[in-house]
């Protein structure tokens, strides 16, 4: 969002990775150019912040006492396009060979741990085996999400024909390194009812953003909004680690906020905004005018409209307390899962050894088959059913009984009865923007928001991003989609050119876990590799004459792989992938 949000006349600041050079505005930081320490007040408490300036050291090692160097290998020992994980002896570094020089740095990716060495090396970046982030070898900055830290960058020399490598022992137990970032020094008629920046939602994209501001150099007021009462969180953890607690899935610390001046006001709905007057209203009658807008406010999920929807214990899983709610209500008892969606049998999968019986109510005939294609649909489904969940396919739910008020029973339009002491409802989602109705913004037919490559809305000054918008996506020429993945909500945060964006997703269900890159909706074909009855296989979805998408479980780095080749441009050929030619993979095909 960095220089589309900018304000002050005496400090120029230029985001070179949000914003093609040529598109590059220089504007404003404050109102009134002024870079002296100022007061105002924020949720009526006086707070003063002083500019920081943060000189680039000569020697990045201050405490010697810290500092451990060791020799790893010999200079012979790797070929170019190589990477080893080597012991420091108080920790572990990643140590990378491409084009005759060497480079270190953590070895362990910052978002959930993967082992970056089986992960794929490819001009100068490193993409994690996982969950596709990506990082610079020369830097260790995060290039792509998902993700909120860099990579810890230790220097290498070379003597003697052997390789050394200097590094922080802080940094060799953390193996993370968040970017340095910009305080607060805001004007002293800044109330508590004004801000310059406002984010309306606090997932990974309204974060991003405020954290990229930050970095940038940003120092004005810059506030984010939410109905959740929990900081920052890591949301598709809700499905896959039900009983977690907000502060163990904190995308951030409580203190992160605070040192970095981002404040958040939880509980906080907005229910219109005024775009003539740059204004958001709150539920409560609140207003707080700003000077510019990113709106981030995600999906709200779809509910049952059957007889007795209204009683007690039938759960979208939408907030901590959702989540942690069905598995207390569901151990040793009856869980009905109403949706196959990804949603619904991460559900499943995590309640099937809890729970006396689980099961999965779905109106079409397999599992994904929409996603995934109707192979791998089936060969999930048989791993769920060896798990002891039941499937009752191509029906819906047309009551919920309650006794005393609270769930007793599903019954199905087959008019099969379930016994069910909680339901969680994964039938899918909508965009969270009715209250952009009278606002002028420009809403699809869908309810997304319409949005360029640089995720400007159709009014100056608004922006959007994450899952409740609809994008050009380069992958399809520039095609307005919309994607409702964790990473990508991270690189909308960033407002980066998306020609360097591949969509990657995952999802993890039996301690087994599914990659997927790519997009492809309405794809014609699917040509599976491997074994689906062993749960180890790639499949390539195909549209017409390309592969649009992969999917992969057991196969790391491969759709890693693809998410490269993806990225840069090239096609894969369907053809290619029938007859088993994978040149394309070193760059030697399409």
């Amino acid at each position: 969002m960095g220089s589309c949000f900018s304000k002050s006349k005496p400090v120029e600041v230029k985001i070179e990775v949000v914003l093609p050079e040529k598109e590059r505005a220089k504007e404003e930081m404050s109102p009134n150019g002024k870079a002296s320490p100022i007061i105002y007040k924020a949720n009526g408490t006086s707070r003063h912040y002083q500019l920081e300036e943060h000189p680039v050291a000569l020697n990045p090692y201050r405490n010697l006492k810290d500092v451990v160097e060791a020799s790893v290998c010999y200079v012979k020992d790797l070929d170019n396009g190589q990477m080893r994980e080597v012991d420091l002896g108080c920790g572990k570094a990643l140590l990378v060979k491409e084009n005759g020089e060497f480079y270190a740095m953590g070895h362990k990716c910052p978002h959930y741990g993967a082992p970056l060495v089986k992960g794929v090396l490819s001009k100068g970046r490193i993409r994690c085996p996982w969950h596709g982030a990506c990082f610079n070898i020369g830097t260790g900055d995060i290039e792509d999400f998902p993700g909120l830290d860099s990579l810890p960058k230790f220097q290498v020399k070379i003597e003697k024909e052997k390789v050394y490598i200097r590094a922080s022992k802080q940094a060799l137990q953390t193996q993370r390194r968040t970017k340095v970032m910009g305080k607060c020094i805001s004007l002293s008629n800044y109330s508590i009812s004004s801000t310059n920046v406002l984010i309306i939602g606090a997932g990974p994209a309204g974060l991003v953003c405020a954290e990229t501001l930050r970095q940038e150099g940003f120092s004005d007021r810059i506030v984010m909004c939410t109905m959740d009462r929990h900081l920052p969180y890591d949301r598709p953890k809700l499905s896959k680690s039900m009983d977690s607690h907000a502060d163990q899935i904190a995308l951030r610390p409580k203190e992160f906020f605070r040192t970095y001046d981002i404040e958040v006001l939880t509980e906080m709905q907005v229910v219109a905004v005024d775009v003539k007057n740059k204004t958001a209203v709150f539920k409560d009658g609140f207003k707080m005018e700003y000077n510019k807008l990113l709106l981030a406010t995600g999906n709200t999920p779809k509910t049952l409209s059957c007889k007795g929807k209204e009683v007690e214990n039938v759960f979208t899983i939408r907030t901590v307390e959702d989540a942690n709610r069905v598995v207390k209500l569901a151990t040793s008892k009856n869980a009905v899962v109403v949706g196959a969606s990804f949603l619904g049998m991460e559900v499943a999968a995590y309640l099937s050894d809890r729970a006396h019986s689980v099961s999965v109510v779905e109106l079409e005939e397999v599992p994904f088959k929409k996603f995934f294609g109707e192979k791998v649909g089936r060969a999930l489904m048989k791993m769920f059913e060896n798990n002891r969940v039941k499937f009752y396919m191509q029906t819906e739910v047309s009551e919920l009984r309650e006794q005393e008020g609270k769930l007793k029973e599903v019954v199905l339009k087959s008019g099969k009865v379930l016994r069910a002491d909680v339901c969680v409802i994964g039938i899918g989602a909508t965009p969270a923007t009715g209250f952009l109705k009278q606002s002028g913004v420009h809403v699809d037919s869908k309810g997304f928001i319409a949005v360029n490559k640089m995720m400007q809305t159709s009014i100056p000054g608004v922006f959007a991003a994450g899952d409740a918008v609809a994008f050009p996506l380069s992958l399809r020429n520039n095609k307005k989609v919309n994607i409702p993945h964790w990473q990508m909500a991270h690189m909308h945060g960033r407002i980066a050119a998306l020609n360097s964006t591949v969509p990657y997703l995952w999802t993890a269900m039996f301690g087994k876990s599914i990659r997927y890159a790519g997009h492809g909706e309405g794809f014609d074909d699917v040509i599976i590799r491997g074994d689906l009855d062993e749960l180890k296989f790639v499949a390539f979805y195909t549209k017409n004459d390309e592969v649009v998408a992969v999917a992969s479980m057991n196969y790391d780095p491969l759709v890693s792989k693809v998410a490269d080749v993806m990225g840069a441009g090239r096609t894969i050929r369907k053809r290619d992938v029938e007859i088993g030619d994978m040149s394309w993979l070193t760059g030697k095909g399409s």
